[in-house]
C-alpha cells in the first residue's frame, strides 16, 4: 500500500486531479488517496466545483507519492513560500513525485526538478519553462519519467501518465485492466504529443 498525497489549491484543474485519482482509486489495495490543501475543508476548483481536503500541509504527514495538478491557481501558488517549502520537503521524502499540466511549474519553482527532464501543458509551455531555468524541459512529450519523477502534458495527458505509473509499479497487465475498467484508450507512447505541433513548439 502506497499513500498518495494529492495537493489541491484554489483554482486547480478538475481533470488534472480526478482523472488520475479515478485510475489509482481502482487499485484500492495498492493506493490510499488523500486530498491535501494548506487548510482542510472545501477548495474550489478552476471550474467552481469544490473538493474536500481531509488533510492540511501543516499536519506533518508524509506521503509515498506526491501528486500535484495544474490549473490557474498555480500562478498565485508560485509566490507562496509556505506552499513551495511544503512541496520541496514532501518531494524530498516521497518515493515518487507526479505532476500534471502546469503542476510542474510548482515543482520547478520549488527546485525539485532542477537537472531533471520534465514536461508540461503545451499551451502554457514557455511560461512554465520560465519558472524552472535549470530544468531540462521536453517539448515533444506526452509525459516524461526521470527516475522517481513523472510529469505530464496538459489535462487529459495525466491519465496516460498515471497508467504508465501503474505499469511501472504493478506491471502492464494491471495498467491495462485499469484502462479497461475506465473504458479509456491508453496512449502508451510518451513521446507522441500532437499538441506540441498544435501550439507551435516544433
Amino acid at each position: 500500500m502506497r499513500t498518495i498525497g494529492a495537493l489541491i489549491f484554489p483554482g486547480f484543474e478538475l481533470l488534472d486531479l480526478f482523472g488520475p485519482m479515478e485510475m489509482f482509486g481502482h487499485l484500492a489495495d495498492d493506493f490510499d488517496l488523500t486530498l491535501v490543501a494548506q487548510d482542510r475543508g472545501a477548495v474550489r476548483s478552476a471550474k467552481k466545483l469544490a473538493a474536500i481536503a481531509e488533510a492540511g500541509t501543516g499536519d506533518g504527514t508524509q506521503y509515498d507519492i506526491l501528486f500535484v495538478p495544474g490549473g490557474p491557481g498555480v500562478r498565485p501558488g508560485l509566490n507562496d513560500t509556505d506552499l513551495l517549502d511544503w512541496i520541496a520537503r514532501t518531494a524530498q521524502q516521497a518515493e515518487y513525485v507526479l505532476s500534471v499540466c502546469t503542476g510542474s511549474a510548482l515543482l520547478a519553482k520549488a527546485g525539485v526538478l532542477d537537472g531533471r527532464r520534465a514536461t508540461s501543458n503545451k499551451a502554457a509551455f514557455d511560461w512554465v519553462v520560465s519558472q524552472g531555468p535549470d530544468v531540462d524541459w521536453q517539448r515533444q512529450a506526452r509525459w516524461v519519467q526521470d527516475g522517481r519523477f513523472f510529469t505530464s502534458s496538459g489535462v487529459s495527458a495525466g491519465m496516460d501518465m498515471t497508467l504508465a505509473v501503474i505499469e511501472h509499479l504493478h506491471g502492464t497487465e494491471q495498467a491495462e485492466d485499469v484502462a479497461l475498467i475506465c473504458e479509456y484508450e491508453w496512449h502508451r507512447d510518451a513521446a507522441r504529443d500532437p499538441f506540441t505541433l498544435a501550439h507551435g513548439l516544433v
